[in-house]
């Protein structure tokens, strides 16, 4: 088997280990079509590539996935970087997504905690601010979901040590909720 079969094979396991998730899935996506039709919000955090999946997955819904639809409120709090700096440089870059949670977050929205470990502080910090706002918490996590896993509400885990499998798991499992 070649290196490129290999990894083929890596990616195809893990994507097959969602299969025993799909429930969760679903559920996690009917939550957010009620929340979406109930004039909330979805906002998303994550670090490194994970912040690039929550961007990408916001702009799936803000702008369009695969189809002309109404554009959907969908906020990567990944992206201002004026933000992030200021809260980083003032209080500490464990609260770079908390403290924009406290800004924006209203009860009934959603927050989406991105995270391969689910041991990211300020992602874990972010998840206690929405609950504290009344704001629903999900979670894509990988490898056994961390502490994160109890700190979300709903959470789908990629039961994967590998970060690039997780990654593309997600990106899956995100493509999956825009779809529904």
């Amino acid at each position: 088997m070649t290196f490129v079969q290999e990894l083929l094979e890596a990616h195809l396991s893990a994507v097959s280990q969602l299969h025993a998730q799909s429930a969760r899935i679903v559920e996690i996506g009917n939550i957010l079509i009620d929340c979406l039709r109930a004039g909330g919000r979805l906002y998303l955090c994550g670090n490194g590539g994970s912040a690039a999946d929550a961007q990408h997955l916001a702009t799936e819904l803000a702008c369009r996935y695969e189809t002309i639809r109404p554009g959907l409120p969908a906020i990567a709090l990944t992206t201002d970087s004026s933000m992030l700096t200021a809260i980083g440089n003032d209080m500490g870059f464990e609260h770079i997504f908390a403290r924009q949670v406290e800004a924006f977050v209203r009860p009934g929205d959603i927050l989406m905690c991105i995270s391969t470990s689910g041991e990211s502080r300020n992602v874990m910090a972010a998840a206690a601010a929405a609950r504290a706002r009344g704001a629903v918490t999900v979670g894509l996590l990988g490898k056994n979901g961390g502490r994160l896993r109890n700190l979300v509400d709903h959470s789908v885990v990629v039961p994967s040590e590998n970060t690039a499998r997780v990654q593309e798991c997600h990106i899956l499992i995100g493509h999956i909720l825009c779809a529904m």
